[in-house]
Parts: structure tokens; sequence; C-alpha cells
């Protein structure tokens, strides 16, 4: 299936619409340099997480040096077929650590393990093929 995209106007960057335990919904960026998902942690407080739902500490690096995140299991993630249930993110307070952004994180490629994506620049699409191991959305 293909699955349109959104376009940051200022940067180009491609923006992408997911869902929170079937009810919140919120704009992250794809980004195909990040091993996992990393959400700002107000976001998931807005959405009823709180630190009881942290599962682990990390350190992780990033292009301006190592950071410690809280990972937190989510109930559910979903976005253009895929739905992972149960599904760690990292939280990481954005605004604490002076970053301002009209997005509230960053999609890994954890997101999309097991399956097949290819992004298209020209049409604004993702094709993703997702195999029948992986937890599609129920359309």
């Amino acid at each position: 299936m293909k699955y349109p995209f959104k376009r940051d106007p200022e940067g180009g960057l491609i923006v992408i619409n997911l869902t929170f335990d079937d009810k919140h919904e919120i704009d992250m960026i794809l980004d195909t340099g990040a091993s996992h998902t990393t959400v700002d942690i107000n976001s998931l407080y807005q959405m009823g997480y709180t630190h009881k739902d942290k599962i682990d500490v990390a350190s992780i690096e990033t292009a301006n040096g190592v950071i410690e995140v809280e990972i937190l299991e989510v109930g559910s993630l979903a976005s253009m077929g895929i739905k992972r249930n149960r599904f760690p993110v990292q939280g990481y307070d954005f605004v604490a650590h002076g970053v301002l952004s009209d997005y509230d994180g960053v999609i890994g490629l954890d997101f999309f393990e097991g399956t097949t994506f290819c992004v298209d620049m020209i049409e604004n699409t993702i094709a993703i093929h997702v195999p029948d191991s992986v937890n599609r959305i129920k359309t």
C-alpha cells in the first residue's frame, strides 16, 4: 500500500501522523537515520503516561552528543497500515533541553521492523509491504 505524507514547508522534513492507543494523534518526523522512535516526554504525559510507565533508561548518541532518555512502553502505536502493540519509545524532554519544534518527535527504524518500505520524494508517498507476521491496522 502507498500512504501519502506531508512535507514540512520550511525544511522539507517528512511529517507522519501517528496514533497512540487508538485515540491520541500526533505529528512526528520520519528519521531514517534514527534507530529508535523518540517522543517528547511532555506529549507522552499529556496522553496520560507517567514516570510509572518507564521501563528503562538509556544513553543514546545523537548528532549533538550523548543524551539520556527514558524508555516507556506505550499501549499501541499506529500509522501507515502498521500497528505496534506494547511498543517501547524513547521519551526525551525536548523543551527542557532547548529543542523547540512543531513536531512531537521522530519515528525511527524500529517502527518499520519486519516491513519493506520505500519513500517516494517525488509523489510524497511511502510504499509499505507489511508481512502477515507484523500487526496490521484493520481497515
